[in-house]
């Protein structure tokens, strides 16, 4: 595990007492970032992973998401991205959906989440592992009393016209 966090932290040269302190805090957002990962790697949650980009940069994941059994979402997976802000776990990651997600909590063009723990509700005891399981739980009982897509919103109870919608936009991974 230290050999996989220690090749994920950004190498940023200190050049003064500030730039140390910056990449002092830069480093144990990034240890944290590195337990998470391994957490996530070990769990048995079903349906949900994250990981980063690429091997240099602990702060941008990508993340899948499957839809749970029982849902109009059920066998449909959906790609995202997660970028991690340098005060993480203090702010809430931005997370957004790259694959098509007709939701009402999901703005189809821009990928955008309502969801109230990435907002106003956010806590540092929050993980990567919570939010994915907070957005799988989310794909199948959605807020519709805060829509960011209110076409969705409004046919979301008859599930036979959405999963018509959805499917309309969905693209596979």
């Amino acid at each position: 595990m230290e050999q996989l966090t220690s090749s994920l932290t950004p190498r940023t040269p200190s050049k003064s007492p500030v730039a140390g302190s910056s990449q002092q805090s830069s480093g144990s957002v990034a240890k944290r970032l590195g337990n998470e990962l391994m957490t996530l790697m070990m769990s048995a949650s079903p349906g949900i992973s994250a990981f980063p980009k690429n091997d240099g940069n602990l702060f941008e994941w990508v993340g899948t998401i499957e839809g749970a059994p029982g849902t109009v979402y059920a066998g449909l997976t959906f790609r995202i991205s997660i970028s991690f802000p340098p005060n993480y776990p203090y702010v809430a990651p931005a997370i957004k959906f790259d694959t098509p997600c007709f939701h009402p909590n999901v703005d189809i063009n821009s990928g955008g989440i309502c969801l109230d723990i990435l907002q106003d509700k956010w806590s540092a005891v929050y993980s990567v592992q919570t939010i994915l399981l907070s957005l799988q739980s989310l794909l199948g009982e959605p807020n519709n009393a805060s829509p960011l897509n209110t076409d969705a919103a409004a046919i979301w109870n008859n599930q036979e016209a959405f999963k018509t919608q959805l499917m309309r936009h969905y693209r596979p991974l």
